[in-house]
């Protein structure tokens, strides 16, 4: 059985406690000079559209991406320990990412609207990123739009991980974003009312399984092989 499994970060994987606000803040006060007015707005949203809110909500220009990135991962790396501090992995998480990275044929790996370098500071604050391939990840410096992630995830598996082009994708995640994506892509999808979105929400958003949590194992590893390729 083959399948590409895309596990969202924020809220689905990991609880970050307020930290997550708290870079897009410094990295915005790095680039500006002063404080947003406002926290940024998140909802699932890539990071080049949640920096590129900011700057228009304050009425500034926005600045060139590089330096919008460079600041974001300067403020993740600073706020390592905090969010190790602060954060969680939400129950049940270790468990299936380490079910589904043994499974033959799977490629494990991350969906998500933070940068790359955030990415991987989120989860290896919890000890989680020895359980994701995160080379074939799609981050939120590789579009602007979610769902234009996950063309870049699959070619990034196809190319590294020589998985072939007809191999299924799922994504696992927590917001409206997240099953819009899947929609627009043809890709399966399990939503989990573990952030902020509760399971009527995600219903209405067009999904078909919704899940309360990841903490059964052996449920969540069911659903994911009826999407596989065998």
């Amino acid at each position: 059985m083959e399948l590409i499994v895309l596990w969202d970060i924020d809220h689905t994987l990991i609880e970050n406690a307020g930290v997550s606000k708290e870079i897009y803040a410094a990295a915005f006060t790095a680039l500006a000079g002063t404080g947003p007015a406002e926290p940024a707005r998140t909802e699932g949203r890539t990071d080049r559209l949640i920096m590129r809110d900011m700057f228009q909500r304050n009425g500034l220009a926005e600045p060139d991406w590089a330096a919008v990135e460079a600041a974001l991962a300067d403020a993740g790396e600073e706020r390592l320990h905090e969010l190790s501090r602060r954060g969680t992995a939400l129950s049940g998480v270790r468990d299936v990412l380490k079910e589904a990275s043994a499974r033959d044929g799977w490629v494990s790996s991350v969906l998500t609207g933070n940068i790359a370098a955030n990415a991987r500071v989120k989860v290896s604050a919890f000890g989680l990123d020895s359980l994701l391939d995160l080379s074939v990840g799609a981050y939120g410096a590789d579009a602007v739009q979610r769902p234009d992630l996950v063309a870049i995830a699959r070619e990034r598996a196809q190319r590294l991980q020589g998985v072939r082009a007809d191999v299924p994708v799922v994504l696992v995640g927590d917001t409206p974003r997240d099953v819009e994506a899947a929609l627009a892509t043809n890709s399966g999808i399990i939503a989990v009312a573990s952030g902020v979105y509760g399971a009527e929400e995600l219903a209405a958003a067009g999904a078909q399984v919704v899940l309360p949590d990841l903490t059964d194992t052996a449920c969540v590893l069911g659903i994911l092989e009826t999407f596989s390729a065998h």
